[in-house]
């Protein structure tokens, strides 16, 4: 996962969901980390991860285009 850096972060897991699915229907790769801490699920967010590569237009994307 060295090659993939965050472009969103978020603690609700459908928001990321959300990026993630607008970020592959503009044909760019997006993987969601769950970082939320296993027990209680209290602490912690939910990570959407690109390609290096892809992180500029992703950026534009999320900025641009997505309002919760």
């Amino acid at each position: 996962m060295e090659n993939w850096i965050k472009v969103f972060e978020d603690g609700m897991q459908v928001r990321a969901e959300i990026v993630k699915g607008i970020l592959i229907e503009n044909e760019i790769q997006a993987v969601v980390l769950n970082k939320k801490e296993t027990i209680y699920q209290i602490f912690g967010t939910y990570e959407v991860l690109v390609k290096r590569e892809d992180a500029m237009n992703a950026t534009k994307f999320i900025q641009n285009a997505i309002t919760f």
